[in-house]
């Protein structure tokens, strides 16, 4: 396989474990498909720099080896990848900012076609002023702080990512978000179809967009006890446009309708019905922060069939119009 992406991880002491294995295993599972035939396309190649080469003790305790020292990292920097540390005080927690780390990422930043935070590495791309004048997200936690110290920043704590500056720059939330802006980074490299497989192969019922809220995502609920269940949960995801009734749906399990919707609620937490349309909200969600499209094609799509379905589906699942919700998360590049 040929590499047209070098993804460079900065790692240091203290750093979040999760923010730096987290994107590196999309990237990998990315290299996995496009390698198997999904698109014929140059994947990608990731290094993890220190400020020295060698051992890094992260917060969980964990050692990462860092395969390059900081300043054997060079120019040819494809995407610049800036996790973050923080100390749990008294008060909450607090991103922790190295002064090394922000000279290196001020230095190697220009270098990069894009740069990305992953939680409260946003605290250190800030440090370094790549952030000023622009909206930046991190996580929640930390987000005051992040305000305070930084004025010249925007700080949006709801979205699990943003991206601004035409697209250079990517700050993400916390945690799990780590996961979904990796993928957002695959889905705008290698397109949508390997970011969707590679969410499948994480078991991650839908790729999250970034406008979605860090406190408000109606499927991510952990996997079933039962593969067929999940099985299921798959087929669902890639038939939204289809019947997809618990008559369908009890037959596709070769299950008695009350049978089915029984099990499936105590496998889901839901009933097949509610879990069908919150399926359906969601990717109206992802179409609604991605698009202009017109609510009937929304809708449409979505399998939600007509804008007033849209309207009610929306009302039940999110407390909010469709109009509405788009002027708060669509997402935009500059």
């Amino acid at each position: 396989m040929s590499f047209s992406h070098r993804v460079v991880i900065a790692v240091f002491p203290d750093v979040d474990l999760l923010d730096v294995t987290g994107p590196a295993e999309v990237f990998a599972l990315a290299n996995e498909e496009i390698d198997g035939g999904i698109a014929g396309r140059a994947g990608y190649r990731v290094r993890l720099a220190g400020p020295v080469a060698g051992a890094v003790r992260t917060s969980a305790g964990v050692r990462l080896l860092a395969d390059l020292a900081f300043d054997e990292v060079g120019d040819d920097v494809d995407t610049l990848l800036v996790p973050g540390a923080v100390e749990v005080t008294d008060d909450g927690p607090v991103a922790l900012i190295d002064p090394d780390v922000v000279a290196w990422v001020k230095e190697t930043a220009p270098h990069a076609r894009r740069v990305a935070s992953v939680c409260v590495g946003a605290h250190v791309l800030a440090a370094a002023g790549l952030l000023d004048g622009k909206t930046a997200t991190t996580h929640w936690s930390t987000a005051a702080q992040l305000a305070a110290e930084h004025p010249a920043v925007a700080v949006d704590p709801d979205p699990i990512f943003l991206r601004t500056d035409c697209g250079r720059l990517w700050t993400g939330a916390g945690i799990s978000a780590c996961l979904d802006l990796a993928l957002a980074l695959v889905a705008e490299d290698l397109g949508e179809e390997v970011a969707l497989a590679v969410a499948r192969q994480l078991v991650m019922y839908l790729k999250r967009q970034g406008g979605q809220s860090q406190f408000s995502v109606p499927l991510s609920r952990p996997a079933s006890a039962r593969r067929d269940i999940d099985a299921l949960r798959l087929w669902i995801a890639d038939h939204l446009d289809q019947d997809l009734s618990v008559e369908v749906l009890a037959a596709r399990m070769r299950l008695s309708e009350r049978h089915f919707a029984r099990v499936f609620k105590q496998e889901t937490g839901a009933g097949p019905a509610a879990y069908v349309e919150a399926a359906r909200v969601e990717v109206a969600r992802r179409l609604l922060e991605t698009t202009d499209d017109p609510l009937d094609r929304v809708a449409g799509t979505a399998g939600l069939g007509s804008a007033e379905t849209l309207h009610r589906a929306f009302r039940r699942q999110l407390a909010t119009t469709p109009a509405a919700y788009r002027r708060r998360f669509r997402t935009r590049t500059h």
